[in-house]
């Protein structure tokens, strides 16, 4: 369907988000089922719209232009409104569904959820695609904006308009290498206090609540360094002295690297874990597809089927 005004194709927004994200004539093409010819025919149309080159040429491939970049969330938006307008009833077709999503979440929830997530999206929706980013070091209206779909994790966000589900609580343990000296003994809080740590926060922060807790036991830790991910950090605390601190549900990360994991001596408040997206989703059934996905597969991971147990990693805060 082709919907026009003062001879503008509306259904150029479509093309110009698909686009602007795979960065590629051809791939934009394969996504919309078009010839390469058409898709540049459509970008040329675009540009003469906009105003705006949209992609250049970078070396052998082509890159978005700053404006493209800055209206991509407005286009994003507005593409996902129109198509929930036209869904069936609330109803869709998983099977014949072509669609990418874009969670914002710590690389810990690919590395350990992504496997059985994948194989159920490759079960069910074969024509959808996955991208995870990073989190940013800086906080930004991601989903407002449409730069990504669904966010997962430790949700901090204080935007009204965002929706937000809880997924189930973690709790943090400490992590060291084989051998080292605070295994020797009984781990008490003055020990665990005592020694080098390090931090992981994509913001770069060097405290949080164990140092709060620290504090009302009149002590304090020193933290020599913070790194941006957890796994990075494991591999650091493999090759060191320093202690760290990991989410319970990282054990499928930590246990094939060795790493000794340990009760922390002191009372730690639980990790929230949880989903949020924008409300613009919540009638579009592909979008409800893809939170049921974490849903279930945060309850079906767990042996009593409430979560607790869940193999969904909590990034660390921060």
């Amino acid at each position: 369907m082709r919907v026009t005004q003062s001879g503008l194709d509306l259904n150029l927004l479509v093309a110009l988000d698909v686009l602007i994200e795979e960065s590629s004539v051809s791939g934009a093409a394969a996504r919309l089922h078009l010839s390469e010819p058409a898709m540049s025919r459509t970008l040329g149309r675009i540009r003469k719209a906009l105003g705006d080159p949209v992609l250049v040429r970078a070396g052998r491939t082509m890159v978005p232009t700053p404006h493209a970049l800055a209206v991509h969330g407005e286009v994003r938006a507005v593409v996902e409104r129109a198509r929930g307008v036209f869904l069936s009833g609330g109803k869709v077709d998983l099977r014949a569904l072509s669609r990418t999503f874009t969670v914002l979440a710590q690389d810990t929830l690919a590395a350990i959820s992504g496997p059985a997530l994948f194989a159920r999206i490759a079960r069910e929706a074969p024509g959808v695609r996955l991208r995870f980013l990073m989190e940013s070091h800086v906080d930004g209206p991601f989903l407002r904006e449409g730069a990504a779909d669904l966010e997962v994790g430790v949700i901090d966000t204080r935007s009204p308009e965002v929706r937000r589900e809880h997924l189930y609580d973690d709790r943090m343990v400490g992590v060291v290498r084989p051998g080292h000296p605070l295994l020797e003994g009984e781990i008490t809080p003055a020990r665990f206090a005592a020694a080098d740590h390090v931090t992981v926060s994509r913001r770069g922060r060097t405290e949080g609540p164990v140092d709060t807790a620290l504090a009302e036991l009149g002590l304090s830790r020193r933290v020599v360094g913070s790194v941006g991910t957890l796994p990075s950090s494991l591999f650091l605390l493999l090759g060191s002295d320093l202690v760290g601190l990991a989410s319970l549900r990282t054990r499928p990360l930590t246990e094939p690297l060795g790493l000794r994991t340990f009760t922390i001596p002191f009372p730690l408040p639980p990790l929230s874990f949880g989903m949020a997206w924008h409300p613009r989703h919540d009638a579009d059934p592909a979008h409800a597809w893809l939170r049921d996905c974490f849903r279930r597969l945060a309850r079906e991971e767990a042996p009593d089927g409430s979560g607790e147990n869940s193999v969904f990693p909590a990034p660390p805060a921060g």
